[in-house]
């Protein structure tokens, strides 16, 4: 580990001393871009253009504050052309400048443009996919592939994520990120949290940022952030879009949803509606093998899941500008998601390789989950300097109601039923409640650097009821082994600082996150089961090297941490079927990671990373405990050992002619898996290849098609082997009404090759897995945009993400 720190550093240093030269009686001329209400325009384009013959001297971008330089330029008279998204070109000047002399212009002031409805077309030069420092940003209103699509469609396609068939959303290995939707959380995990983002319609997203290397003002997250940036109107009046989906694959997929804003110079109100309603098949194929007594036993279960989706997303807020430097807002957002089962499993016994009986177990579940969101935020520029005040107060709600009778039927190898059926009662309510509390503090301690600090508070409260038993004369019982009432409460303070500076061509931002964790779980039948008390100091550094307007090299290292979900911690022990449970594990403790990377990005679409990340503590895999005398099998999370993982990430963008592009992306990697001692000898290497592409035609001024592609060879995950997986998408689509509406007809999983197939052979487990759901679909999405089209961003953060993504609601 230590040489491979040392590899990364030398070949930065490298880097960073190769373009680094001496500088002496500098010759310069630097200033600051500012946009509308006196913001930064970080990012802007500049242009440093002779005044004598106009021709151009050279070309930066703006950074921290808005910041830029042109340094080692000879005397002489100079204008400069600001250019940036959503604003009007800008010239300034001409400004004098001597031999020897730092000239330093006055603030200069970008307006915004106001397109008409031709605007609608894309003019935007940012690409599809912007490699920055620390982060990939997919620029979702430049992807022609993602219109028409939704947000959970939208990152199964893009390169960097992997989606597993759990829904399992992955950006650095197979550890879950956190998923924020304009900083706020999505609230919910796996298979309720894709109901969410398939609620959520291209047309509303403005970009997609994946986090790999967060500052430390981010929420610390071992396996990344996945920040989802909604658009919001900025022209005054009232604007927004429609969107229908009607879909079908073995099932109906349907989706209708509206976005509006009104904006006046004292008020903007936003909100959005949509609903979902879909049916999905799952099916899950397994076989397992216990030897004991020298008899071996063989499990075969056929695992069949139709489950039906009425989904309700909503948000509705406001911005109330007291003056141009205040802003206070309020915003209710949430879902409300009905789930209607049915379920069907059959369990093949044989001993000896003889076939000696079947279980058949049916159901209906029928799962309901309510998620309501109120924030309030303001924001204020305190001086002229540029120093802010941001504030977030947010009250959150989560209620699950989930209830399921089963019937378990027993036959003989005849198939004879023998004796009666088992009738069982499964009952899991759940409370959570959140509050959490955020202010930041933003000085702009020069024109070349800030200093950025805040404080968080949560209190989280969490109440469980697990009710199963079997139907004894007529009523169900409660069986004390399974039943039982938890009550899980945390508190977490957090504090964070964040200095970020310039140096000629050098970006440095160091950050410090120290955050103190206090839990108590209690349990009605097992006493107090968790009582935490711990503080985390969390570092984090980005050193960025900007060589010329194009290439660019940036070193990161943090630490992070990721706390169990609520649920991963609940004791309950929770039926799938006879011989098969689920629970969590009140022992569970934080798993920590340390990332570093190395990026040479050019343009900022080509880009190539060298990373190395270490997880202690490591639990989000799969691990199981099986008991050989009653073949029982728990599904457990475990803080099993340690993951080393070493790899290069390539981005490649590709313009093959005027109407063929493409952006492939590689991942390639190898990991080690070391258990702790108590969990096993595994010490296992393993490599892991990943290969994605998209690529898209542009057959007319109208019309366009694509092909999307996933790759990712045989790996070794945790305690189990799984085979290769890949799948190809394809869509064509075409602009209609004067480009107010988009048509586009698309087909996922082409070849219905998508499923996760996996085997774990470790100490005593003997199990394989073929876990398909339904992906194979066609679908016809059309858009139509109403009233003004240009929109700015405008965010909401409001530091409950790792509260809310931490809600779990897993299947059974």
């Amino acid at each position: 580990m230590k040489f491979l720190v040392g590899c990364l550093l030398s070949a930065f240093l490298s880097c960073f001393f190769y373009n680094l030269h001496a500088q002496v009686n500098v010759t310069a001329i630097r200033g600051k871009i500012l946009a509308e209400n006196n913001i930064s325009a970080e990012g802007a384009t500049i242009i440093l253009i002779k005044y004598k013959d106009s021709s151009i001297v050279n070309t930066a971008a703006a950074g921290i504050n808005g910041v830029f330089e042109f340094a080692n330029i000879n005397a002489g008279d100079y204008l400069i052309l600001v250019s940036k998204a959503g604003c009007e070109k800008l010239y300034s000047g001409p400004y004098p400048v001597k031999s020897g002399q730092i000239f330093t212009t006055p603030d200069i002031f970008l307006k915004l443009t106001i397109q008409k409805l031709s605007g609608v077309t894309i003019n935007s030069t940012r690409p599809e996919l912007e490699a920055q420092p620390g982060k990939l940003i997919l620029n979702v209103q430049n992807s022609l592939s993602a219109q028409g699509n939704s947000a959970f469609d939208i990152l199964r396609e893009t390169p960097g994520v992997r989606v597993d068939n759990s829904n399992n959303i992955n950006i650095i290995g197979r550890q879950n990120a956190l998923i924020t939707i304009n900083d706020v959380p999505a609230n919910l995990t796996g298979e309720d949290l894709a109901s969410v983002l398939r609620g959520i319609q291209a047309n509303t997203i403005d970009r997609i940022e994946l986090i790999t290397a967060g500052s430390a003002k981010n929420d610390a997250s071992s396996g990344g952030i996945i920040n989802i940036i909604l658009k919001k109107g900025k022209n005054t009046g009232f604007n927004g879009s429609f969107t229908g989906v009607a879909g079908y694959g073995k099932y109906y997929k349907s989706n209708a949803g509206i976005v509006f804003n009104n904006r006046t110079d004292k008020v903007n109100i936003f909100g959005n509606y949509s609903i979902t309603k879909n049916k999905e098949l799952h099916t899950i194929t397994t076989d397992r093998d216990v030897d004991f007594n020298e008899i071996l036993s063989h499990y075969h279960s056929d695992y069949k899941s139709v489950v039906g989706r009425a989904i309700d997303n909503f948000g509705l807020g406001a911005d109330f500008y007291l003056s141009k430097t205040q802003t206070i807002g309020f915003l209710v957002n949430g879902s409300l998601t009905d789930n209607d089962f049915v379920k069907n499993n059959s369990l093949k016994i044989y001993h000896q390789s003889v076939f000696d009986s079947t279980v058949i177990a049916n159901s209906s579940p029928d799962r309901n989950i309510t998620r309501v969101n109120y924030n309030i935020n303001y924001s204020g520029k305190l001086d002229s300097a540029g120093e802010t005040l941001s504030a977030n107060i947010n009250y959150t709600t989560n209620n699950r109601s989930s209830t399921e009778y089963i019937t378990n039927t027993f036959f003989d190898a005849s198939g004879n039923p023998t004796g009666a059926p088992l009738l069982l009662q499964n009952s899991s309510p759940s409370n959570i409640r959140q509050m959490v509390s955020m202010i930041d503090f933003v000085d702009p301690v020069s024109k070349t650097s800030k200093f950025e600090a805040g404080l968080k508070f949560s209190n989280v409260v969490s109440t469980n009821d697990l009710l199963f038993g079997p139907l004894i004369n007529g009523v169900y019982t409660s069986d004390p082994n399974y039943s039982d009432h938890f009550k899980y409460t945390e508190n977490v303070n957090a504090a964070y600082a964040d200095y970020q500076t310039r140096m000629n061509k050098f970006d440095l931002t160091v950050g410090l996150r120290a955050v103190q964790t206090v839990a108590k779980g209690i349990s009605d039948t097992w006493g107090q089961v968790v009582n935490y008390n711990y503080i985390d100091l969390l570092p984090s550094l980005l050193m960025a090297y900007k060589a010329d307007d194009k290439n660019e090299y940036s070193l990161s290292f943090n630490r992070t941490t990721k706390r169990p979900g609520y649920e991963d911690v609940n004791p309950f022990l929770y039926y799938i079927d006879l011989y098969d449970y689920r629970s969590g594990n009140p022992s569970l403790r934080p798993e920590y990671t340390t990332n570093i990377e190395l990026t040479y990005s050019h343009n900022k679409s080509f880009a190539a990373t060298l990373y190395s990340n270490t997880t202690t503590e490591a639990y989000e895999f799969r691990y199981y405990v099986q008991n050989d005398t009653t073949k029982v099998n728990i599904n457990i999370p475990k803080n099993f050992g340690t993951i080393y993982n070493v790899g290069l990430r390539l981005l490649a963008p590709v313009t093959f002619t005027n109407w063929w592009r493409a952006d492939f992306k590689l991942d390639a990697s190898y990991q080690r898996y070391v258990a702790y001692p108590q969990n096993g000898n595994l010490n296992k290497g393993t490599k892991d290849i990943i290969l994605s592409g998209s690529q898209s035609f542009k057959i007319s001024n109208s019309i366009s098609a694509g092909l999307i592609g996933f790759y990712e060879t045989p790996s070794f995950y945790g305690i189990s082997q799984f085979k290769a997986n890949y799948y190809a998408d394809g869509y064509i689509s075409t602009q209609l009404f004067d480009k107010r509406g988009t048509l586009k007809l698309s087909m996922t999983d082409i070849f219905n090759t998508l499923r996760d197939r996996f085997n774990t052979n470790y100490q005593n487990l003997n199990f394989s897995v073929v876990d398909k759901i339904e992906t194979q679909v066609v679908k016809l999405a059309f858009t139509y945009r109403f009233g003004k089209t240009t929109f700015k961003t405008i965010t909401h953060p409001t530091g409950n993400e790792e509260e809310q993504n931490r809600l779990n609601s897993k299947e059974n």
